[in-house]
């Protein structure tokens, strides 16, 4: 049993931590306040390949393990959640293509979407549908060689820049149950009747966009059917979903590594009656329980992205997604209190981190809903405490 990151992995995340804190930290709250798309940031990562994490290295990827996926959002929440997400949805795009798409669609989209050259996102959730995906409206209808595509998406992040836009529709709105008339179409920017309608105002989770989508009479052609078989779509969003879990217990660790840092240097520079409040066994004791609670989030994160690794994994990635995220608002409260009435202010970081955590417990399924995943996953068998 080794807790350890390997060589490469401890190298990995060093050179995540530099980039973080040289191109990320020092802008991230002004550039967040401004509402500033961080173009200088997206380009970094282009440069370092980060586009291409999931995706083969026949394709110019650098295919991570599980493990240094998560550590990559780790690392990129700690200085900004809303950058991890650009990264997010595409990442979990090009995993959808690479695992299930054709050979001539992989040649065609993953390449450019190793360099950042083309990017993703992935369309799921509706306006009357999110965690549910079998409740999706969005059809999908054979006319000849072309589905004509009619329905509505929201909440899609990266929606202004994706070009392809995997797509969740019904091929079969009569099929059941559900999931069986459900397929994924490939979408590309610029079809006529697809329109990005509006950005969606968001208490945190800024820096990148989240938008409606308005599909109507968009016609795609057969060959953007991923897999070129309909009826697979739940299968394949579920099995990109899974890393996608991993992704939010990353940032949701990130959060509260983040939050664990602006609490414990606060707390050694701020004086109250002559002292550092660090000195106070009250502030000592919020210190000790982050910490602990820190650390213990990014295990469970690492150890569901090590069972990703092996095989199949629903019930860990749903614990260490519940687990995780439940840490980070905590951490980020936590981290408030420490800083008392500055932890209010705008000027200091830990209003942002609060902000960003709430999101973490709703993204990739609601904690409820996958409390649900988790506790049929331990009753079949499939997952296994102690």
């Amino acid at each position: 049993m080794d807790f350890q990151l390997d060589d490469d992995q401890r190298e990995f995340k060093a050179l995540l931590r530099s980039f973080v804190d040289k191109e990320i930290v020092p802008v991230a709250r002004e550039w967040e306040q401004a509402g500033r798309y961080p173009t200088e940031i997206v380009d970094g990562m282009k440069a370092m390949g980060l586009f291409g994490i999931t995706v083969p290295e026949e394709y110019g990827g650098l295919d991570l393990d599980p493990v240094s996926f998560a550590l990559v959002f780790e690392e990129i929440a700690r200085g900004w959640m809303g950058v991890a997400g650009i990264l997010g949805s595409h990442s979990l795009a090009c995993r959808l293509i690479a695992m299930h798409g054709t050979e001539e669609q992989k040649q065609a989209y993953l390449p450019e979407l190793a360099t950042g050259v083309r990017r993703s996102g992935i369309g799921l959730t509706e306006p009357d549908a999110g965690t549910d995906l079998q409740g999706i409206r969005t059809t999908a209808r054979l006319d000849g060689d072309e589905y004509v595509v009619n329905g509505a998406k929201m909440w899609i992040t990266n929606a202004r820049y994706a070009n392809p836009l995997p797509v969740l529709v019904k091929t079969d709105p009569t099929a059941t149950p559900a999931h069986r008339g459900m397929s994924v179409l490939l979408i590309e920017a610029g079809t006529p009747g697809y329109e990005v309608t509006k950005d969606i105002p968001k208490l945190g989770y800024k820096g990148t966009e989240s938008c409606e989508i308005s599909l109507t009479d968009v016609r795609v052609p057969v060959s953007q059917l991923v897999g070129g078989v309909e009826g697979r779509g739940m299968q394949q969003v579920l099995s990109a979903l899974e890393w996608g879990r991993v992704n939010i217990a990353a940032r949701s660790v990130g959060i509260a590594q983040r939050a664990h840092e602006e609490a414990l240097a606060y707390a050694q520079q701020r004086k109250a009656f002559g002292q550092p409040i660090a000195d106070f066994q009250a502030i000592q004791l919020k210190l000790g329980e982050l910490g602990t609670q820190v650390q213990a989030a990014r295990l469970m994160a690492y150890w569901a992205a090590d069972a990703v690794r092996r095989g199949r994994a629903d019930g860990a990635t749903g614990m260490a997604k519940i687990f995780c995220s439940e840490v980070a608002l905590q951490a980020a409260i936590d981290a408030m209190k420490v800083h008392g009435g500055y932890g209010y202010s705008t000027e200091f970081e830990v209003e942002r981190l609060y902000r960003d955590s709430i999101l973490m417990s709703i993204g990739e399924g609601t904690n409820d809903i996958l409390r649900t995943v988790v506790a049929k996953s331990l009753i079949k068998g499939e997952t296994r405490v102690g």
